[in-house]
């Protein structure tokens, strides 16, 4: 009789442990990239995703997690896209230097589309090392060849990836995300070098090609900062890639 009763007991554990209130509902978090439906729950109170495109269903979601130590896509295609157009890199280890200093796939870049070298090499996000070789090679260079009939020997830059925050500020600099670079100096493949600072007042080629960096620079990148701007940037012009609210570039 003893048995018979534990048996009973049994049984209405495991029928209450099965009911509808004892399982857990699944909510499938959905990354802002990826559209999903939700079938309606099942008896369980189990939740099924059905793919908004029926042909994307043998893909991978983004709901799943990455392998460790697989690239990202976007990655992926960046680097496709800097060999499409020239740019000679390596990829770098991750850079993790504590708080916003961090570099998850960080490249260093040694030259750009048309034989331009980077003195030094650049250490970079993958974005910014894109945005900059075809800004080189779009902008910069077409404007080199106007003025002084010749290209690119090299660009000569003074800050690439640095822990550090903006002068003045407890703001996290884009230069601790790889996403900014400083340009000192270009060197032309004639052999004459063009220093960024503030030109004489006859230096009229000096000063159209300047003033061409700058703004042919607003369209590829989202802070152009320069010589005449502030004292921190009498000697350089800084390019970075920081998003801000309502898509604001700002060029000065």
């Amino acid at each position: 009789m003893a048995a018979t009763f534990a048996a009973l007991a049994a049984a209405g554990a495991i029928a209450t442990s099965c009911s509808p209130s004892g399982v857990m509902t699944l909510t499938p978090q959905v990354d802002i990239r990826e559209t999903s439906s939700v079938a309606p729950a099942s008896a369980r109170g189990l939740q099924r995703l059905v793919p908004s495109n029926p042909m994307m269903a043998g893909f991978p979601r983004w709901t799943q997690p990455r392998e460790p130590g697989v690239m990202p896509a976007e990655e992926v295609a960046c680097r496709r896209e800097l060999r499409r157009i020239g740019v000679k890199f390596q990829d770098l280890a991750p850079i993790n230097d504590g708080g916003a200093c961090r570099v998850d796939y960080p490249v260093k870049v040694f030259g750009l589309s048309g034989g331009v070298a980077m003195q030094p090499a650049a250490t970079l996000s993958c974005d910014m090392a894109l945005a900059f070789a075809k800004w080189t090679k779009h902008e910069l260079a077409p404007v080199a060849r106007t003025r002084y009939l010749t290209g690119i020997g090299a660009i000569h830059q003074g800050s690439s990836y640095s822990c550090r925050k903006i002068a003045g500020t407890s703001t996290p600099s884009e230069h601790s995300k790889g996403n900014a670079l400083d340009v000192m100096k270009i060197k032309l493949k004639n052999g004459r070098e063009i220093d960024v600072r503030k030109p004489g007042f006859f230096s009229f080629r000096e000063k159209s090609l300047l003033k061409a960096v700058r703004a042919g620079g607003c369209e590829y990148f989202n802070t152009v900062l320069g010589p005449g701007y502030n004292a921190d940037h009498a000697d350089h012009f800084h390019f970075d890639i920081k998003e801000r609210r309502n898509g604001y570039v700002a060029c000065k």
